[in-house]
């Protein structure tokens, strides 16, 4: 037990101190897109992860926060940070409508069927005029106060992006200990046995889902805050739904710190290509997660975390039955 708790102990001094050891704004930069994704790719994995149900049309629950966030300056005014709440309000009330008819698909009819309306919401809003069209919308050019959350350092939004996380982690575990989490991982190992024992498979598919888009819509207001912008293709592109996926998967889908594991690889891996390739990296970004999908579902579908996970209880193994046969040796010594 005691060892179980260092591991997030550790994590959390590491996650911490990180700007103190890693201090230009680059690095700053970095480590903050890193807690950025994992916010997004921890809100997947609930539906994901845990319940099995694979979306690939979760950016438009990230596109919902980042739109009410830039539109609430836009059209009022106001500080983007007012529209975090209708964002959050605005993607459970679309996942409701979604998830009612396509959660009653599995396997890849129901991706299928996410990407869809993610396409579909796309080419609406890339045709809407009062959401900035192809365009998009901007936020506050300057900072006008602390509310507008915009800073001219990496560092503010670095401990604020952990704090979400940490909010988002802790919902996430809470969720996993209590019924639904139960009833969730027992529709992903098998549907059909969790509804014969009495599992109200729908309900509670549809009830995940919906905690998972107003966790993203979170994800979404945040980014466009950082980066004061957003449009159809940095809202609502396909790319950010497969981005967050391979990040959970890379980690460990259906494990607590899995996603943060994997945007921790593959964000600086995308960032450090593109600065070094610039523009010309843009179509390697494609092949590296067509790559890394192969690579996941051929050799390690678990993700880095249970391959871990394996090599520890491999090297425990020979330790924990020598324990075992001293103290088998020992009671019966007279």
């Amino acid at each position: 037990m005691m060892r179980r708790s260092i591991w997030p102990a550790l994590l959390l001094v590491i996650l911490l101190g990180y700007p103190f050891v890693f201090s230009t704004p680059f690095q700053q930069r970095l480590g903050a897109l890193v807690l950025l994704y994992a916010i997004a790719a921890s809100s997947w994995n609930i539906v994901g992860g845990y319940a099995g149900q694979v979306s690939v049309g979760h950016v438009v629950y990230f596109g919902c926060g980042a739109y009410a966030a830039m539109g609430a300056y836009a059209h009022f005014g106001l500080s983007p940070l007012v529209g975090l709440p209708a964002g959050i309000v605005l993607a459970v009330a679309i996942s409701a409508i979604v998830g009612v008819p396509t959660l009653r698909l599995s396997g890849h009819y129901f991706s299928m069927a996410t990407i869809a309306v993610a396409e579909l919401i796309r080419l609406v809003v890339t045709n809407t005029d009062y959401l900035g069209a192809a365009v998009g919308l901007s936020g506050p050019t300057v900072p006008r106060n602390i509310f507008d959350l915009s800073f001219i350092s990496a560092l503010p939004y670095y401990y604020l992006f952990l704090a979400v996380l940490a909010i988002t982690l802790a919902i996430t575990w809470w969720m996993t200990n209590s019924r639904m989490g139960f009833y969730l991982r027992a529709i992903r190992d098998s549907e059909r046995a969790a509804r014969s024992l009495g599992a109200p498979a729908s309900r509670v598919k549809l009830y995940a889902f919906m905690l998972s888009a107003g966790l993203t819509s979170v994800a979404g207001a945040l980014y466009a805050m950082m980066f004061g912008f957003v449009d159809p293709e940095s809202g609502l592109g396909i790319l950010i739904s497969v981005k967050i996926l391979i990040m959970a998967a890379l980690g460990g889908a259906g494990l607590l710190f899995g996603p943060l594991v994997g945007a921790a690889i593959l964000v600086p891996l995308e960032e450090i290509s593109n600065s070094l390739l610039g523009g010309k990296g843009a179509g390697l970004t494609f092949v590296v997660y067509g790559a890394i999908i192969v690579l996941i579902a051929r050799f390690q579908p678990g993700g880095i975390l249970t391959l871990i996970k394996r090599q520890l209880e491999r090297r425990a193994g020979p330790q924990a039955k020598d324990a075992q046969a001293v103290a088998t040796g020992a009671g019966h010594a007279p």
